[in-house]
C-alpha cells in the first residue's frame, strides 16, 4: 500500500509537471492529455464554471490568445494529498509574460486547487479551481504580485 502511494505521489507530480510545461509551451493537445473529459473548472476568468475539457481548454486559449510565446508559469507550494483513486493537489501559481501589444502582463499569484481522479490507471484533473483574495472594502480582487 505504501509503495503505491509512493507512486500515485510521484505520478500526480509528474501532472503538474505536465500542466506547468505545456502551459509554458503554450501547448493545447499536452494539457488536453491532463483533464477528464467531464472536468468542472472555476477560474479567474468568466463563467462562473465551465464544463467539458474543449471548455476547460478554452480559457487556455484565451490566456494563449492574449500573450506573446513563451509565457512564464510556476507553481509553488505544492501540497499533494492522495488516497485510492481520488487526489487534491494545492499550491499558488503565477502566469506571466509580454502580452501581445509588447507590455508586461501577469506576474500577480493565484490560489490553486486540483481534485485528481485516476480513470483507467491515468491521473486526470476532475476538478480545477484558482481563485485571488478579495478586498471586501472594494469588492475588488486583491492581487499579490510577490509572494
Amino acid at each position: 500500500m505504501a509503495a503505491q502511494h509512493a507512486v500515485d505521489q510521484a505520478d500526480i507530480r509528474q501532472l503538474i509537471d505536465t500542466l506547468v510545461d505545456a502551459v509554458r509551451a503554450m501547448d493545447l493537445d499536452a494539457l488536453r492529455s491532463i483533464y477528464a473529459p467531464d472536468i468542472v473548472t472555476f477560474d479567474v476568468t468568466g463563467p462562473l464554471q465551465r464544463v467539458g475539457a474543449e471548455a476547460k481548454l478554452g480559457n487556455w486559449v484565451e490566456a494563449f490568445a492574449a500573450f506573446q510565446h513563451p509565457l512564464g508559469y510556476e507553481i509553488r507550494d505544492l501540497t499533494i494529498t492522495s488516497s485510492g483513486g481520488v487526489a487534491f493537489a494545492h499550491g499558488l501559481a503565477r502566469l506571466n509574460g509580454t502580452l501581445k501589444n509588447g507590455a508586461s502582463g501577469g506576474g500577480f499569484w493565484v490560489r490553486f486547487t486540483g481534485c485528481l481522479r485516476k480513470i483507467d490507471g491515468q491521473w486526470l484533473i476532475e476538478h480545477d479551481h484558482a481563485s485571488v483574495p478579495l478586498d471586501l472594502a472594494s469588492g475588488r480582487a486583491a492581487l499579490i504580485r510577490e509572494i
